[in-house]
């Protein structure tokens, strides 16, 4: 019997104080991020964390229809609980939270999450002043790279390209090399292609793999011009104030370890993987291996492309944002990263 009692009480001391009913609004429904990792954290590992106590109702921008640039501004409304889409997609109303995904920084999965938890404290913040939400997680897409469907050999074949880009950062270095960066959102991505509306795309490797762009583009170039992508999880403030504080300290708990540390954890070995998939240079765990031509980066083309992004790129980005994000990104990811953003 007081084996019993002992055992109730811990599962009710691991458990929120009060029954929570989450609407949750995850990101893109084809992509591995949200059918491997963020579909399973929020229909069956928070709910069994919580002893049933959290019941999540679960549905994604996409099958919702949503503009992905209203995504942030709805769960601030409150028309949710809870939302997590790509950060590039909010930057028209928070130029300063491009700082968080700066193409060309981090090489690998290890120094991309470095990045991230330098800028944390400064996408809370963010968050908290443009889009009423506290962050819960912060995870990757895979780096962005390069599709094409036309011939390139080294980077500066892209000059004179019109090519859709991931964010507005990298809009801004395809325009210092002399590309055009042109607006398609991801799912019109394979028939602007097709219809030669884009020469090129920038994306994920494996979400290109997954939404199939190796059917309407022949040639990939592996430099991470968009950066990683990064993937906010957030939750409406007054809804998260409105919690109690074991339910609060459950959920980050809960996120951190069956969420966001998981997703990291596949980062790099997801990138090798999907380029072997997209180009049959190597074993692809995820399907049928395709033929696009896998274009070598050379030093000087990252040489020339790192230039471009300390010299151009980010001291436009640091006018955009202002001097006060501009500082307290060198202090955190610039730090980190070992770059620094003149500040006017």
């Amino acid at each position: 019997m007081k084996k019993t009692i002992a055992i109730t009480a811990a599962v009710l001391a691991a458990s929120p104080a009060m029954a929570e009913d989450l609407s949750v609004v995850g990101s893109w429904s084809s992509l591995p991020l949200h059918n491997q990792f963020e579909a399973p954290f929020w229909t069956e590992t928070l709910p069994a964390a919580s002893g049933g106590e959290i019941n999540v109702a679960l549905t994604t921008h996409n099958q919702m229809n949503l503009g992905v640039g209203d995504v942030y501004r709805l769960l601030g409304d409150g028309v949710y609980d809870v939302a997590m889409t790509v950060a590039d997609y909010a930057v028209a109303d928070a130029p300063e939270l491009e700082g968080l995904d700066v193409p060309l920084l981090a090489m690998t999965a290890d120094e991309a999450r470095a990045m991230v938890d330098a800028a944390r404290p400064m996408v809370e913040d963010i968050y908290n002043a443009r889009f009423n939400s506290h962050v819960l997680a912060i995870a990757p897409y895979p780096p962005q790279v390069v599709f094409c469907n036309a011939e390139i050999n080294s980077l500066d074949d892209l000059a004179g390209l019109q090519i859709r880009a991931s964010g507005r950062m990298t809009a801004k270095f395809l325009e210092a090399l002399g590309a055009e960066g042109v607006n398609v959102s991801f799912s019109e991505v394979p028939g602007a292609l097709q219809r030669g509306v884009v020469d090129c795309a920038v994306t994920g490797a494996g979400s290109g793999y997954s939404a199939g762009w190796w059917e309407v583009s022949t040639h990939l170039l592996p430099i991470p011009l968009g950066g990683w992508d990064s993937v906010v999880t957030a939750i409406n403030l007054d809804r998260w104030n409105a919690m109690d504080a074991d339910t609060q300290a459950l959920i980050e708990a809960e996120i951190a370890t069956g969420f966001e540390d998981p997703a990291w954890a596949v980062a790099q070995d997801a990138l090798v993987n999907d380029i072997a998939c997209l180009t049959g240079n190597g074993e692809c765990p995820a399907g049928e291996a395709r033929d696009m031509i896998l274009v070598e980066v050379s030093e000087a083309d990252f040489d020339r492309a790192r230039d471009i992004l300390v010299t151009e790129v980010l001291p436009d980005w640091a006018e955009r944002a202002g001097s006060e994000w501009a500082t307290r990104w060198n202090e955190s990811v610039g730090a980190t990263v070992g770059v620094t953003v003149p500040v006017n």
